[in-house]
């Protein structure tokens, strides 16, 4: 079984970013643990996983389906950033990133970015499993993943 590490928490730290992640697919869960690492000092980014209920109780206008599709960011301003976009506001939120801004915001690279974070989130079980014991990662991605 792969064993998360613990991830800092929004009830913890609530002044930081919320990054809501799949929890139970190992290529997110990764990527999310290397967010983790690149925050220095733990203080601007915080973890939840979607199938976590607090997900639901904080963010009720993102349905399940929209949290399956992709990763969110709520910043500080209650505002969502959702897949690639999320991606590109964290190039300038983390100054591990900063490099990569530069690329990710070139002018009309959006739909680009956007298009490839897509193809990859929709074959992300494929890309690397899933974790879930109860069975429950089928029943949503079957019909994605065609």
């Amino acid at each position: 079984m792969f064993s998360t590490p613990k991830l800092p928490d929004p009830d913890e730290n609530p002044d930081a970013d919320v990054v809501l992640f799949d929890g139970h697919c190992n290529f997110c869960r990764a990527g999310v643990e290397s967010l983790s690492r690149l925050d220095w000092g733990g203080k601007r980014l915080a973890f939840l996983s979607l199938h976590d209920g607090r997900v639901a109780e904080r963010y009720p206008d993102l349905t399940f389906d929209q949290l399956m599709e992709q990763m969110y960011v709520i910043d500080g301003a209650d505002r969502r950033h959702g897949g690639a976009d999320a991606v590109r506001y964290l190039t300038r939120r983390l100054p591990l990133l900063w490099l990569a801004a530069p690329i990710m915001h070139l002018p009309g690279s959006a739909g680009l970015w956007r298009w490839l974070y897509h193809q990859v989130a929709k074959r992300r079980y494929k890309i690397a499993g899933k974790s879930c014991d109860n069975g429950t990662c089928q029943v949503h991605f079957d019909k994605r993943s065609n």
